[in-house]
This record gives C-alpha cells, sequence and structure tokens, in this order.
C-alpha cells in the first residue's frame, strides 16, 4: 500500500522502500518508519500530496533526510509492542480489531511473574517460527510487563483490559504472540512458572506451537 501511494504522491515508480518492522495481518502499528530511496530530491508538499492518497487508516508524520549509511532495519534503537487483552466475557465487537479477548479465566498474578521471567539475555530459539540461517536467537527483551490498560480507551472497551508492554531492539517472526501465548497458557495454569523458564534454558530448541492471536498486538512505537 505505501508503495502504491507514493507511486501517485512522486509521479513516477523509480524509488525503493525498506520498512523498519514488519507486521502480520490483523497486528496493528500506532508508529512505524521506512526508508525511501530515490535519486531526486522529493518535493516541497510530498507529506501533504502522500497524505491525501493514503488510505484513512494510515498518517503519515514527517519526512526526514539521512545519509546513505543510515539503514533502518538496523538502526532502531528500540521498539515498542504492546499486546491488548481482557478475560472473562465476549467483548463488543467494535473493540475486535484493537484487543484479544478471551472467555476463560486468567490468573493474571501469575501471569504478571511469568513475563518477569522474559525480562534480560535469553536464547529465544523456541519463539521463533521459520528461522533464517543466520537469525540470531539471543536476544535482550528491555521490558516484559503486564499492566491494566490505561493507555487504549473507549467507550466500547471492556471495563477492565490488560496490556502487555514489551520492549526490545528486534523481535523474530511470532516471537511476541509465542511468547504471550506461553502467558496465557500459564494463566490458565495448564503450564507452570518451571515450565516457562525451562522453555528460555531447554536444550530442546523445538519452536512452541501455541501462537497468540493476532487480533491486540500494537507496534506502539520505533524510536531510532
Amino acid at each position: 500500500m505505501i508503495d502504491k501511494t507514493l507511486s501517485f504522491a512522486l509521479e513516477h515508480n523509480n524509488f525503493k522502500t525498506f520498512g523498519a518492522s514488519r507486521t502480520d495481518a490483523l497486528v496493528s502499528a500506532n508508529q512505524s518508519a521506512f526508508e525511501l530511496f530515490m535519486n531526486q530530491p522529493i518535493p516541497s508538499n510530498f507529506l501533504d500530496i502522500f497524505n491525501k492518497n493514503l488510505p484513512q487508516d494510515i498518517r503519515g508524520l514527517k519526512v526526514e533526510e539521512v545519509g546513505e549509511s543510515f539503514n533502518i532495519i538496523q538502526t532502531p534503537k528500540l521498539k515498542e509492542y504492546i499486546y491488548l487483552f481482557s478475560f472473562g466475557e465476549k467483548i463488543h465487537p467494535f473493540s475486535a480489531s484493537m484487543i484479544s479477548s478471551f472467555t476463560y479465566d486468567l490468573d493474571i498474578e501469575l501471569m504478571k511473574q511469568g513475563a518477569a521471567l522474559f525480562q534480560g539475555n535469553h536464547n529465544f530459539k523456541k519463539y521463533c517460527t521459520q528461522p533464517k540461517n543466520n537469525t540470531q536467537f539471543d536476544r535482550e527483551v528491555l521490558v516484559s510487563e503486564i499492566r491494566e490498560n490505561d493507555i487504549y480507551t473507549a467507550n466500547f472497551f471492556p471495563e477492565k483490559s490488560y496490556a502487555y508492554h514489551i520492549h526490545s531492539k528486534g523481535f523474530m517472526r511470532n516471537q511476541i504472540r509465542l511468547m504471550m501465548g506461553q502467558l496465557l497458557l500459564l494463566g490458565q495454569h495448564k503450564i507452570s512458572i518451571l515450565q516457562l523458564q525451562k522453555s528460555l534454558e531447554s536444550p530442546d530448541k523445538s519452536p512452541l506451537d501455541f501462537i497468540a492471536p493476532p487480533s491486540g498486538l500494537i507496534l506502539n512505537s520505533v524510536i531510532i
């Protein structure tokens, strides 16, 4: 969609783009960034034209010139994701695209303990699907915690919802949804804290198979 809109705004196809992050279908992004490669300057009114041609659910915020050595994939210092969820009752259909709802009970306090285990340096090989040969599985998670949701609210949201906050320089394919999946199993008492901890230590690095739904996952910000 971005490339198609750029073709309209620039009136040519002589460009290339790279995104700072890739998201699955039904995953939202509050903020993201992409790098635009061109052999000529962009028009001074580019942002206005770009926004006029973008679909209603995307808005360009700013344009910034960078040097030739800049790499949008390697440059981000931090990516902040949030996974919104609730439990106990079916939610209003209007909120279904932004929050995952689970009708079963969840032990939130136990899930908070489990989320804390992900923080720090770990081998996340079990938390990745379809890795490439050069994928680096040792990652540092700077923040991993569950809080009551006070960031995204609406009158059709459930009375109480929660936000799983997770910050790191980068994430692998399905990593966050696999982590959230283990927290959901923990919250249902289907696995123990010890089993969750062992998933980060076990020599068996076959990937986990319970992936949390994409709705609810939001790329909240990219810090460059």
